[in-house]
């Protein structure tokens, strides 16, 4: 998290926007000018300004917006429950789908059934997740009236409402993923499966399902867990663009407005919310290794 706040303070000095220019409009003179960036601290030297951000930063402290004068750590703490609820629904329909269709293929290797799964995968993984997200809110919102076309504040104050309002932007966003998990669990599942323990169980003769998800899939999960981790990272990026195509009021359409417009304490603040929910999630991924393999415990 300090690699990256770091990175992004000193990238964002490179942005030739002036944010005083959008607050103050073109009809200031140079003092107004002069005095807006005093009072934002932009006249100082830029490591005085890296070093205060710091200060406050490891204190949970990320400033305030220069344009609205809100706290950045609560404004974007509300627009996170939205975009990360798209995110885990978007992971979670990727998981339920990708794990299934790779077990299938798994159980099926070489047969028609195979070959289509690993088909669509591919076509699943080339497709980019916003033009499937313009499809899915052109036909099931725009021509359907299925689901809403955008984000209404009204229908979200219940939580049928938020499920509802969506379901479109969690299945864009989990087309993607879901194809490449169920390349990875396809391929992990098959080399298992020619496993010599695999063969004893169903000798004895254990139920197929249970020699399956209990002893296969689990022996198979760590690769797949790990695509899961890099997986997360790409559906947070990918939440910039449907947020902006259901206009959804999330962290992405935060982010990119506030780079637009150089409002640079909420541009770490994003960056620094979206770090550390992937650091968490990584550390907690790393650990359910232990769990699914006994040998890595140690």
């Amino acid at each position: 998290m300090l690699g990256v706040g770091t990175i992004v303070f000193f990238m964002s000095q490179l942005n030739p926007v002036d944010p005083t220019a959008a607050l103050l409009g073109d009809d200031v003179n140079l003092e107004t000018i002069a005095a807006k960036r005093a009072e934002l601290g932009l006249d100082r030297p830029v490591l005085e300004q890296y070093f205060d951000w710091l200060s406050s930063a490891v204190r949970g402290d990320l400033g305030e917006s220069w344009f609205t004068g809100e706290s950045v750590t609560t404004e974007l703490i509300r627009r996170a429950n939205v975009t990360f609820s798209i995110v885990f629904g978007s992971l979670l329909i990727a998981l339920t789908l990708g794990v299934s269709l790779g077990v299938m293929a798994a159980i099926k290797a070489g047969r028609w059934q195979d070959r289509l799964i690993t088909v669509t995968s591919s076509l699943g993984i080339a497709v980019p997740n916003f033009w499937v997200a313009l499809i899915l809110a052109a036909v099931f919102a725009v021509k359907l009236g299925w689901f809403p076309a955008i984000w209404t504040g009204e229908r979200t104050e219940t939580l049928g409402g938020w499920l509802y309002s969506i379901v479109l932007p969690c299945i864009a966003l989990g087309t993607a993923s879901s194809a490449a998990i169920a390349r990875q669990t396809r391929s992990s599942m098959i080399g298992v499966l020619q496993q010599d323990y695999i063969r004893t169980a169903l000798a004895k003769g254990l139920p197929v399902r249970r020699v399956l998800f209990r002893h296969a899939l689990r022996n198979a999960a760590i690769p797949v867990v790990t695509l899961v981790g890099f997986q997360l990272s790409a559906l947070i990026g990918g939440a910039i663009f449907v947020e902006f195509i259901f206009n959804v009021p999330g962290l992405g359409t935060a982010g990119v407005d506030s780079v637009l417009r150089k409002n640079v304490p909420v541009t770490l603040g994003f960056v620094m919310i979206t770090t550390f929910v992937v650091v968490v999630a990584n550390i907690l991924l790393d650990m359910s290794y232990a769990w699914l393999n006994p040998k890595v415990r140690k």
